[in-house]
């Protein structure tokens, strides 16, 4: 399959695509950013439940989901765009990111320290990592549209291609079946696949409250980062949950949620 044929259809242009759970309250909001290859609609029920206290803003950030397709996916950008929509809803929120979307949080509160409460940080650290999630692009671009008629289809074919179960049903939350195409920039994502996998460098530090919450089975974050994290995050925090993976918050969901809200309540 050529990369033109899996391209997103139908994506708008200009601000990140949001999803908004419940409405404002004298509690500070709360912006969610996923990770790679996912999208806003993967955190419908944690978004959900902590809506009860707080309006919460799932995003799609950009190249994915409904959100703007860019030539650059950086994290300067990243965290730019994550910074337009707290500017747009009050100027101040709670952040929670999961890997990208963790990185993409870390460097926004490093660059726009008046927009960040309180930092959540979900598996993962402001270092660069040597495995490449580049493979997986391969895995999609191998999905022949054509026979797809419904996600399953699409999973089938993600496991023939060696994609396991929990990632097939992941990564086919961004596909549309209708019009048969993507809702990931694939292109860009894989020529700025070095560019996800660092970490800029930047002089600086956040002093807020910062929890860094990793799944106890994850290699991610190890200990020897935690010099760098301090080094950043002076009020770093760090929690784990057991029995969880890199994919903390979709093995344990209740334990995560139950974890963030008590963070953001202390």
């Amino acid at each position: 399959m050529g990369a033109d044929t899996v391209a997103c259809c139908g994506y708008h242009r200009g601000m990140l695509n949001t999803i908004l759970h419940g409405t404002p309250t004298d509690q500070p909001p709360l912006l969610i950013a996923h990770g790679l290859y996912g999208s806003g609609r993967n955190w419908g029920v944690i978004a959900k439940r902590l809506s009860d206290e707080r309006q919460v803003i799932a995003v799609d950030m950009r190249n994915h989901g409904l959100s703007p397709q860019t030539q650059s996916h950086t994290y300067v950008d990243l965290a730019e765009d994550l910074a337009e929509v707290i500017a747009t809803h009050g100027g101040r929120m709670d952040v929670v990111g999961h890997s990208m979307g963790g990185k993409a949080a870390m460097v926004l509160a490093l660059n726009h320290p008046e927009a960040v409460n309180r930092l959540v940080v979900a598996d993962i650290a402001p270092v660069s990592y040597q495995h490449t999630q580049a493979h997986f692009i391969t895995a999609m671009r191998s999905v022949d549209l054509s026979r797809v008629t419904r996600r399953s289809d699409a999973q089938e074919q993600l496991a023939e291609a060696g994609v396991d179960a929990m990632l097939q049903s992941f990564f086919t939350q961004s596909l549309d079946v209708e019009n048969k195409c993507w809702r990931l920039n694939l292109d860009t994502l894989e020529r700025e696949m070095p560019h996800i996998l660092s970490f800029p460098e930047i002089e600086t530090h956040w002093d807020g409250a910062a929890l860094f919450l990793t799944g106890a089975n994850s290699e991610y974050v190890l200990a020897e980062h935690r010099g760098r994290i301090k080094s950043l995050f002076p009020g770093a925090r760090f929690a784990k949950i057991p029995g969880a993976g890199h994919w903390l918050h979709a093995e344990k969901p209740r334990e995560f949620e139950a974890t963030v809200r008590s963070f953001l309540n202390a």
